[in-house]
């Protein structure tokens, strides 16, 4: 862990959706303190305090108040609120529709922001959240920013390399603050540094398909058939399903509308970032999963890794049995460590003005 910062003002953060806890990671990492996190998924509490040394509340967000809130902040100087609303609710045909009761989660985190009105505030999130229209549930959020005296909302869609991150994803982010203007630090990477695959996993010890690492529980390949085994030694890094005897394609190949469904069952490139980690990272016929040398899908822990946990973040108990679909949807849906830090960092930065 980094030494601990010394500043000139005291700082409790309150995690809404916390997960695992891969943005409140990013704000221990930065030494923020974070206070407490908020998720209803109780199969999350063990890696989240474990990691963190704060507070997990299994509780459902429209059940906790400002007041509640508050209390978390107690005496700090500043006070922020973080969060991720789970993106579920943005499915095709969410995105289609006008209907608010589908934006219920975001909808509770403006309304503790009114109610315990932190100096701070942050939101991560799918980037699709800013494509509607002005009477959209994101509209609404900034106007909630607003009637609330905050300056000017800065949000942005982060291309993850671009700080980074291993893996090709966006995220929209967020950020708004009672002290004035606030915005991202700079990209701290360009297309020629990007960190990749074979920096991030390029050492891990080698499995077999159906192998488990005798020192790390998570650090396991699933079971691939002989069917999938051989679709897998035939598979390139960065390639497609087309490098396949024809025999071994798979029906849907064969269909027009399976053309384009390039990359299952696809191998990693070594020297790019790796693909978006999703909630079946580690299924090798969910997208393009596949070790870049070896006959198997991702581990656990490689997908972790790529998400930019530490590779000594404990996620269950040692020797403890785990359901492995539970934890790599843990791990999908959490928020990158380093872009949690990324966030920490330009508040940092943003509130050293303010306080000199």
């Amino acid at each position: 862990m980094p030494t601990k910062k010394k500043r000139k003002y005291s700082a409790k953060v309150v995690d809404l959706f916390c997960g695992i806890g891969g943005l409140t990671h990013g704000f221990v990492r930065e030494s923020f303190d974070v206070a407490a996190g908020y998720d209803i998924d109780t199969t999350c509490k063990y890696a989240f305090e474990k990691n963190n040394n704060a507070a997990f509340i299994d509780k459902n967000i429209t059940k906790v108040t400002g007041t509640e809130i508050k209390k978390h902040f107690g005496n700090a100087d500043v006070k922020i609120l973080v969060g991720c609303a789970p993106c579920q609710p943005f499915s095709t045909y969410s995105y289609k529709t006008t209907d608010k009761d589908k934006w219920t989660l975001l909808y509770e985190f403006a309304r503790l922001i009114e109610e315990a009105e932190p100096d701070i505030v942050s939101m991560e999130n799918v980037p699709r959240l800013t494509k509607f229209d002005k009477a959209s549930v994101f509209s609404d959020f900034l106007e909630t920013l607003r009637k609330k005296k905050y300056h000017e909302p800065h949000y942005e869609i982060v291309n993850c390399p671009d700080y980074g991150i291993p893996q090709y994803r966006k995220r929209l982010v967020l950020l708004a603050s009672r002290y004035g203007e606030i915005q991202l630090i700079p990209k701290t990477h360009t297309k020629e540094n990007y960190e990749t695959v074979e920096s991030t996993i390029g050492k891990m010890e080698p499995l077999e398909s159906g192998e488990i690492s005798e020192t790390d529980d998570i650090h396991r390949a699933a079971k691939l058939s002989e069917l999938n085994l051989k679709r897998v030694r035939q598979s390139k890094p960065g390639g497609t399903w087309r490098d396949w005897d024809k025999e071994l394609r798979l029906k849907c190949h064969r269909k027009k509308s399976g053309e384009t469904y390039v990359s299952v069952y696809g191998r990693m490139n070594w020297k790019e970032p790796a693909p978006t980690m999703t909630t079946h990272c580690v299924g090798i016929g969910n997208g393009r999963f596949g070790h870049p040398e070896q006959d198997r899908a991702i581990t656990l822990r490689e997908a972790a890794l790529f998400q930019t946990f530490p590779l000594d973040y404990e996620f269950v108990p040692k020797g403890q049995y785990f359901k492995i679909k539970t934890l790599s949807t843990h791990i999908g849906n959490a928020v990158p460590v380093k872009l949690g830090q990324v966030i920490a960092r330009s508040i940092e930065k943003h509130l050293n003005i303010h306080f000199r």
